[in-house]
């Protein structure tokens, strides 16, 4: 049950040092509608987080970074690539071993977010989709109709979707990520692969169901710190699901990457499990080893 510390591990979701951490969520003012969220907040879910990390924002955020992963054994990050000329696709151009992208999708744009997934494939070759459903605006449901073109392109092109799902901590409604309605997804695109992000809480009991149930279903551990991951995705993973649960961190969002990675060796996987969740899952499903 010791935690490997030469792994090189995969990191499902990680971004860039930034001074001010208001420009991740500049997409979601227009839903916040509490003084707290709205004026006083460093950023939405900042009642969720102590201490979140800060930075010299005259340093150079790519290689602040490259650096910070070298230092705690991250191999490969996946960051969010939206399109030629951002941080993220500089990034990955700069440094294509050691990133790869992600586009952030908005269902309520129709065929439009369709073509930007094939956009991002050619221009940036992503990895994946990423979906935040209680954050779109207006709020679309895993299950909604605007996602299913959505599913089919990601089925299509032979990428995961990885869709926060249980309770958000901006102060939004959290219907439309009830962890339930992911079961009418994988049942009507069984060759989907649907990554969870953000904990599913406080279904994380459905979610082990589900994760047993659908093969192509699988978990990230995004914005959980290790000491507050799920007892029973834990559990899961050291029993049948050593092959669904998947690393993400939440740097520089809301943890740093020491809090990562001091908590992280207590969290009691078995050893068969490690390998698995700190690396080989995340190579497999998201096909890192091909070019």
């Amino acid at each position: 049950m010791v935690m490997p510390t030469d792994i090189g591990v995969i990191d499902l979701m990680i971004g860039f040092p930034i001074d001010d951490r208001r420009h991740y969520y500049e997409f979601l003012k227009p839903q916040l509608h509490d003084k707290e969220s709205k004026e006083d907040f460093e950023f939405p879910a900042q009642y969720m987080f102590k201490e979140p990390p800060h930075f010299d924002e005259h340093a150079d955020p790519i290689d602040h970074l490259i650096e910070l992963m070298d230092h705690y054994g991250i191999a490969k990050g996946m960051v969010g690539a939206q399109k030629v000329g951002d941080q993220g696709y500089n990034a990955i151009k700069k440094y294509p071993d050691r990133f790869f992208g992600s586009l952030e999708i908005d269902a309520n744009r129709g065929m439009a977010a369709v073509r930007d997934i094939v956009r991002a494939r050619d221009e940036i070759g992503i990895k994946a989709v990423t979906a935040f459903p209680a954050g779109m605006n207006p709020q679309v449901p895993i299950n909604d109709k605007k996602m299913f073109p959505i599913y089919a392109k990601c089925v299509e092109l032979d990428i995961p979707i990885c869709c926060c799902a249980g309770v958000p901590g901006p102060r939004v409604p959290f219907a439309p990520q009830y962890v339930g309605l992911i079961d009418e997804v994988c049942w009507y695109f069984p060759e989907l692969k649907f990554v969870t992000r953000h904990g599913c809480e406080p279904w994380a009991d459905l979610a082990a169901k589900l994760l047993l149930k659908w093969p192509n279903l699988y978990y990230s551990t995004s914005a959980f710190a290790p000491k507050h991951y799920p007892k029973d995705i834990i559990n899961f993973a050291n029993t049948r699901g050593a092959d669904k649960v998947m690393y993400a961190g939440y740097f520089p969002m809301g943890l740093s990457l020491d809090r990562i990675f001091t908590e992280m060796p207590n969290v009691p996987f078995r050893d068969h499990v490690w390998p698995k969740f700190l690396s080989e899952n995340a190579r497999r499903v998201f096909k890192l080893d091909e070019a």
